[in-house]
């Protein structure tokens, strides 16, 4: 399996960074939402398969293991297919920055953009192809959908800092993994194991957490709009 040394990897990065930094608006906005929309269906799909278990009878770590073992397909999705995800762009694309060879407006306007697109695409999943689709109306699904959103933004503001910087830690190996390889296999496992870790371990990823809260919403969990900005997002 190929892979590249660690100095060939920050070569990989620049060049990929320049290229993030100098997109369109329009392909910011729409890659920005095929990400959001990527990491929502990793959600989705981890609430589906990792709230299914009876955690009495095997265990709360069981579950925390399958839900988190499911939901990097997402970013799985997001490297292979090709999209831009806010959270692992804080790693890409400043290096090109850094060396002088990407612009730090472009920079900040990827961010932005790309803020912008992931929330709008983790809210499409979350109504469309979560609520509208009925397939979390039922429990234990819609108890889980609840409980999940209106524990995130029960978290104190250092816990949520703290668990979100973790969280962001790992997602940016993954990516600083994935870049690493140069066939899918490759990248499907340099993806896989970071990104397990950080979900079972309970870290926030903001990204993840765009679909999560907003899907507990639509169920009638008691969450509200500004709960939802200050207490988690912010």
């Amino acid at each position: 399996m190929a892979f590249k040394s660690p100095k060939e990897i920050v070569q990989t990065a620049i060049t990929a960074g320049c290229a993030k930094a100098s997109l369109s608006t329009e392909k910011m906005l729409v890659m920005g939402f095929l990400a959001g929309a990527y990491i929502a269906l990793g959600g989705l799909l981890a609430i589906i398969v990792g709230r299914a278990v009876n955690t009495e009878t095997l265990g709360a770590g069981v579950g925390k293991l399958l839900f988190g073992g499911v939901f990097p397909v997402g970013l799985m999705l997001v490297i292979i297919a090709g999209a831009e995800l806010f959270t692992g762009n804080t790693a890409v694309i400043p290096p090109g920055c850094l060396v002088g060879k990407a612009k730090w407006t472009g920079l900040l306007k990827n961010w932005g953009l790309v803020y912008v697109g992931n929330f709008i695409g983790s809210l499409f999943v979350a109504y469309f192809l979560g609520k509208a689709t009925g397939l979390v109306a039922t429990d234990p699904w819609l108890t889980a959908t609840k409980s999940i959103a209106e524990g995130k933004v029960a978290l104190e503001w250092g816990a949520a800092f703290w668990r979100g910087v973790g969280c962001n830690w790992l997602v940016c190996l993954a990516v600083w993994l994935a870049l690493g390889s140069d066939d899918i296999g490759g990248k499907i496992l340099a993806i896989w194991f970071p990104i397990m870790a950080f979900v079972a371990m309970g870290m926030e990823h903001s990204i993840a957490n765009m679909f999560f809260i907003p899907l507990g919403m639509f169920q009638g969990a008691n969450v509200t709009i500004g709960q939802f900005l200050w207490n988690n997002l912010v």
